[in-house]
């Protein structure tokens, strides 16, 4: 009966977070025409930390709970996720055109975050110190992506204008995102734990693809609408704010303890994100 509620509530997760998804992205597109701000940067910045929110909760939650290793396994396990499954998926759906500015600014400088946070957590810690470094570099990339003149053919030019019902939407659709994403994490974990899995497989397996949950049905939903900078962008400015603005509050909170396997896993990542920008950058 228990095994049939879990099932239950992981389908009601995701009819929430698809039709949040659909309302955040359509909103969050008008209101972007509306202030000449390009698709890819309000992928890479407003559509980015929304669909980061769960991430937040549960690190920090995790976090001040003495469950460290579940913090750094949910982002490292996420940002694989994203850059695997999520992105995969959407250019085997539909191809991503890429641009220069996509490829030399953002893509190259999410690989060099990452291998900045390899280099931090290889002597076993990640400090209060280095947390709040990893936030200093994300308000000054955030406020350079709001500063740097976009082109004009990146600039959002068709659709609708943004209406006074979008911005009830889009916070409605990030309601049903997060959400979708608590029930997924949660119906997900425990469903787990009944086949016994440790704390650390956990989360860098079910709840980090439970977490990611919002940028998958996001980029997705995005895709499919010809929004391919929004797509791209919404997963790589995820990934930032997971490293950046994720481990780096959750640091600057409370040390968090960085385990071996830890240590290898986000090695993978940088292999991950060096694959990922190699083929952003193949035919554009």
């Amino acid at each position: 009966m228990n095994l049939a509620l879990q099932i239950a509530l992981v389908i009601v997760s995701i009819v929430l977070l698809w039709k949040g998804a659909d309302f955040f992205v359509d909103s969050a597109v008008r209101i972007a025409k509306s202030l000449n701000i390009s698709d890819l940067v309000i992928g890479l910045t407003l559509v980015a930390f929304g669909t980061s929110a769960p991430e937040f909760a549960v690190s920090i939650g995790a976090a001040v709970t003495g469950r460290g290793t579940m913090s750094i396994g949910n982002v490292i396990g996420s940002n694989v996720f994203n850059l695997g499954i999520i992105l995969g998926s959407c250019a085997a759906i539909r191809a991503i055109p890429t641009s220069r500015k996509l490829v030399t600014r953002d893509g190259v400088f999410l690989l060099a975050v990452v291998i900045v946070l390899a280099v931090m957590m290889s002597d076993g810690d990640l400090g209060r110190i280095e947390g709040l470094a990893l936030v200093a570099i994300l308000i000054g990339y955030l406020g350079y992506q709001f500063i740097g003149k976009e082109s004009d053919e990146d600039i959002v030019t068709d659709g609708e204008s943004a209406t006074w019902r979008d911005g009830p939407l889009s916070v409605l659709g990030l309601v049903l995102i997060l959400a979708g994403a608590h029930l997924l994490v949660n119906s997900a974990s425990e469903l787990a734990r009944g086949f016994g899995l440790s704390e650390w497989a956990i989360s860098v397996t079910i709840v980090a693809a439970g977490t990611s949950a919002p940028e998958l049905v996001t980029s997705l939903n995005a895709a499919l609408k010809g929004r391919f900078g929004l797509s791209a962008g919404n997963l790589i400015g995820s990934d930032l704010f997971n490293m950046l603005g994720v481990l780096g509050v959750t640091a600057g909170i409370t040390p968090l303890p960085v385990e071996a396997a830890t240590r290898t896993s986000i090695w993978i990542t940088v292999g991950s994100g060096a694959l990922v920008v190699f083929f952003l950058r193949t035919g554009w």
